[in-house]
């Protein structure tokens, strides 16, 4: 029996964890509901009843057969594992690594925000691997973002490294992100934002469309699923969308310059179409070389977070 290790992914509605061996083999996934009643107080001893019942299960010790256990977590996380607050849980001046540690009988644990935790998923056994520089773009809810560089995440001083979803790109916005923001990547660029953008197109012209039959419960889905078809509407949507992510790439890539680009996240389920949009205008952007990051898809689905939690330990 080679050693184990654990990568638990923290979400505003379930905890996902995951029973790995330390090569990278996916042995079990489960999930655990996000208790986040009473500042979140419950989430961590959720997790460690959950991992503990686990082992059990299957005869491990958690002190002999485990190198650690790792940890996304939706916010910064600073170097020592402290983090501020996390909006989705309720947490404020916590540190969770070594609250879930304390309760793994002292098991080493690591935490990191959960979109740079997914970037190393991907680049360890995704759409990135074979790669050590690497930024990843989730693109869901909201836009997470990833830099990997020699393998290692850059989390930056503060925790805020990567956090290309607030980078502003778009000067005629007026309306705030949830940052406090005005004109934020994820505004155009996210799920939520898509739909957006869609709603306005409707209201601001008055030619025939698919997507009005959605109304105002329009999803980034029904968008793409339209501007597939073809929809003129829903094509000019996407294109501003594409603008925006392309020109936030073209950023990254000016500042980092990584392998590759790998894009994630629940609005990458439109495969290549999308990547092809975001292509052409990144393409705009950078003129100033051929010789620059591809952009790939993301393989690994919302399996990421857990993959990449548990390589922090390794």
């Amino acid at each position: 029996m080679g050693m184990k290790c654990i990568g638990v992914d923290i979400g505003g509605t379930t905890v996902k964890i995951g029973l790995f061996e330390t090569t990278g083999e996916l042995l079990e996934k489960w999930e655990v509901k996000t208790r986040q009643e009473e500042g979140g107080i419950h989430i961590l001893p959720d997790v460690a009843a959950s991992i503990r019942e686990k082992a059990m299960e299957l005869g491990l010790d958690l002190k002999t057969d485990f190198t650690g256990a790792g940890m996304g977590v939706p916010g910064p996380v600073l170097p020592n594992g402290y983090v501020e607050v996390c909006v989705n849980l309720g947490w404020r001046d916590v540190n969770p690594q070594e609250e879930l540690s304390a309760l793994l009988d002292g098991m080493p644990v690591k935490s990191g925000n959960d979109a740079n935790v997914a970037a190393l998923g991907e680049m360890w056994q995704g759409g990135g691997r074979g790669y050590s520089d690497l930024i990843m773009i989730t693109l869901g809810t909201g836009v997470g973002g990833g830099v990997i560089i020699d393998q290692k995440i850059i989390a930056g001083k503060h925790g805020l490294g990567g956090e290309i979803g607030h980078v502003h790109v778009r000067d005629e916005e007026w309306e705030h992100c949830n940052c406090g923001g005005v004109g934020c990547v994820e505004q155009v660029g996210s799920a939520t934002g898509i739909a957006r953008e869609a709603r306005r197109r409707m209201a601001a012209a008055s030619e025939p469309s698919l997507m009005r039959s959605f109304g105002d419960d329009i999803t980034a889905k029904d968008v793409l699923d339209a501007a597939k078809e073809g929809d003129a509407l829903a094509l000019e949507v996407m294109e501003t969308v594409g603008r925006y992510l392309g020109l936030a790439l073209a950023s990254a890539s000016m500042i980092v310059d990584p392998e590759v680009f790998v894009i994630g996240g629940g609005v990458s389920k439109a495969g290549q179409f999308l990547i092809d949009i975001i292509q052409k205008h990144y393409e705009y952007f950078t003129p100033i070389s051929q010789n620059k990051a591809k952009l790939v898809l993301a393989t690994l689905g919302n399996d990421a977070g857990i993959y990449g939690a548990a390589r922090l330990v390794l």
